[in-house]
């Protein structure tokens, strides 16, 4: 069954959460981050995305780059842009886009169920972008990269979640310039936290991961290199029941398959099938 749990989380004051959130890492090229965190010294990016506060040609796996994150991230506690949690507590997190919304919980899921395939994975990782999130975390001694992982519908967590936010205000509501509005509820009731914890310890068997397989990858070995810590033998995830997620239409091309340029690719794929160019995302057809 899964093992989850609450933690002291490093987060932002009210007033600063909507300049400190950004995009993952790994959506951004160097450049993009670097506009994107343009004029804005609180963006996540600067810890993240580190390289954008060094010059271009900066090789972005370099101990200087890591050594900057640690840096820019001690800058923001220093500041008090960003403060320790007192208590371990859940967070609900619920995200709306063009008129739907989805709610998770953000906690820390154990290493330990990644290992035994208690957390299942679709995908294979690449060592030089896990040794870049190993890199990353050892140097600034956290974990920065929150893995996205799916769950089977479970009623009562439903019911605590819809019970929770209408009795409590949400710690933080902003809308990032994408169009998706943020809210987040600060868990902080000891009674709650065990309902949520022994509800996955019961009736949750697995849980999936969505997105962030590389982020998974680094944290378990991370923490097999730290094996006297008890805070590496978590990871950092949020977690949503299958009835809270909605298959969005995406395609994208591969950048790179075994060597082979965008146009390559799609040559191949045009000697085994009728390939057409559409204005945006194509929804899959039975």
């Amino acid at each position: 069954m899964a093992i989850i749990k609450p933690f002291k989380a490093l987060r932002p004051h009210n007033e600063y959460a909507a300049q400190v959130a950004s995009r993952p890492y790994d959506v951004l090229n160097s450049e993009e981050a670097r506009k994107e965190a343009n004029d804005n010294l609180l963006s996540f990016l600067h810890v993240t995305k580190s390289e954008i506060d060094l010059p271009p040609d900066i090789d972005i796996h370099s101990d200087a780059v890591y050594q900057k994150a640690k840096e820019n991230l001690h800058h923001l506690i220093d500041r008090h842009v960003l403060f320790f949690e007192d208590e371990p507590c859940y967070y609900i997190y619920e995200l709306a886009w063009k008129g739907r919304t989805q709610t998770g919980l953000v906690c820390v899921s154990s290493v330990a169920d990644y290992v035994n395939d208690v957390i299942k994975k679709h995908e294979y990782t690449r060592p030089e972008k896990e040794l870049d999130r190993i890199n990353h975390m050892r140097t600034i001694k956290a974990q920065t990269g929150n893995v996205f992982l799916a769950c089977k519908d479970i009623k009562e967590l439903n019911d605590v979640f819809d019970h929770w936010k209408k009795h409590n205000n949400a710690e933080y509501y902003f809308s990032a310039n994408d169009g998706v509005t943020h809210s987040i509820w600060v868990v902080n009731s000891v009674a709650t936290i065990d309902v949520i914890t022994n509800l996955f310890k019961d009736k949750v068997p697995v849980t999936y991961i969505a997105d962030g397989h590389h982020r998974a990858a680094s944290a378990a070995k991370v923490s097999e290199a730290l094996p006297e810590s008890d805070e590496a033998k978590y990871f950092l995830t949020t977690i949503f029941p299958a009835n809270q997620l909605a298959i969005l239409d995406y395609n994208r091309v591969v950048k790179d398959l075994n060597g082979l340029s965008n146009e390559d690719f799609l040559q191949k794929l045009n000697e085994a099938f009728i390939v057409v160019q559409e204005d945006g995302a194509v929804a899959p057809k039975e």
